[in-house]
């Protein structure tokens, strides 16, 4: 470690259209919802995080929330530029009287264009970065689940995040072949509210929707363990009156098929462009599932079935590719395959 090494902060940030990551010497330091709220008169930032999602659906005139990150990219870059900078704050000790450099290591998706690459690093080095490296996410999520992802085996990893399913098949510390669809966590919360206007007359927001899927979401119709019921309150669409009504895990396993069909096809088209040594080894090792997605109840259960391979849920989910992308950051100079600009 070089003399001047502590006036250099090095941080790992897993940029997700639901939630980022910031990861500082091996430990979780930030994670909290990627959205930030804006004073629509004076265009200063209010809130970041958890504090500004607790705003989002609740705002009056004066107040602007405002998600950066669409479908696992930036869609908004001064929105997202303020996000990361805000996030980096939060992560740097307090009582600092100086502003150490910083290295940072970013997970994108695996389908991103030159475009949205540019973006994430032109917003990370806005956002005061000296240096910035970037990693595909399903390479991040199989390092952070713990495969060795330098042998010469294929892994095959599914990460459904909120914005984009990443779909990729690992060996010798690349990606053999790949699919990232625009198909994850916000549809099946955009399936759900869509389901409960037109099947229950029910007008709710994206929060209630979200806590509808973590509360009774399924991708089966049996489930060995079912949820109780879950109840929504909201007003009724034609009336506008309250109305409470119960809702099943087999209704929105019901409401979520057609999202998760597109997600099997996508799996299906990797494995049928993967060569048949790689093909082998995955019916060995089996599939492995991260991201929030990883958590629909009964989803490893129905893919096995689709693909009559196992399928493993990753032991923490919701934070492999943070930590994969933290292992990549003290790993700069060994892992070819991180990118510069």
């Amino acid at each position: 470690m070089g003399l001047f090494s502590f006036l250099t902060k090095e941080i790992a940030i897993d940029l997700g259209t639901a939630n980022t990551i910031i990861i500082h010497g091996d430990k979780i330091v930030v994670d909290e919802p990627s959205i930030i709220a804006f004073n629509q008169k004076t265009d200063k930032v209010i809130a970041i995080g958890t504090k500004a999602q607790q705003m989002h659906g609740k705002t009056h005139e004066n107040i602007r929330t405002v998600r950066p990150l669409r479908d696992g990219v930036i869609a908004d870059f001064e929105a997202a530029e303020m996000m990361i900078r805000g996030l980096i704050k939060m992560s740097t000790a307090k009582g600092r009287f100086w502003t150490p450099s910083l290295k940072i290591v970013v997970g994108i998706p695996s389908g991103s264009t030159e475009v949205e690459r540019r973006a994430v690093m032109d917003s990370s080095e806005h956002a005061g970065a000296r240096e910035v490296y970037m990693i595909y996410e399903p390479m991040a999520s199989a390092i952070g689940i713990g495969i060795d992802v330098e042998a010469p085996e294929g892994n095959m990893i599914v990460d459904i995040g909120g914005g984009t399913t990443e779909i990729a098949v690992i060996s010798l510390g690349g990606i053999v072949t790949n699919k990232s669809i625009r198909i994850a966590g916000d549809d099946f919360t955009e399936d759900i509210r869509e389901y409960m206007r037109h099947q229950h007359n029910i007008k709710i927001f994206e929060r209630t929707a979200e806590n509808i899927k973590m509360n009774v979401g399924s991708a089966l119709g049996e489930l060995e363990n079912p949820p109780p019921d879950y109840i929504v309150r909201g007003p009724h669409q034609m009336t506008a009156l309250p109305v409470e009504i119960p809702v099943t895990y087999q209704e929105i396993s019901q409401c979520l098929d057609k999202s998760l069909i597109k997600v099997e096809t996508a799996i299906l088209n990797v494995l049928e462009h993967t060569p048949p040594e790689l093909y082998a080894d995955i019916f060995k090792n089996g599939i492995w599932l991260s991201g929030g997605g990883a958590l629909l109840r009964g989803l490893a259960k129905r893919l096995s079935e689709k693909t009559n391979l196992p399928v493993k849920v990753a032991e923490d989910p919701l934070h492999a590719v943070a930590r994969g992308t933290g292992i990549a950051l003290k790993n700069v100079g060994k892992f070819p395959f991180l990118m510069r600009r």
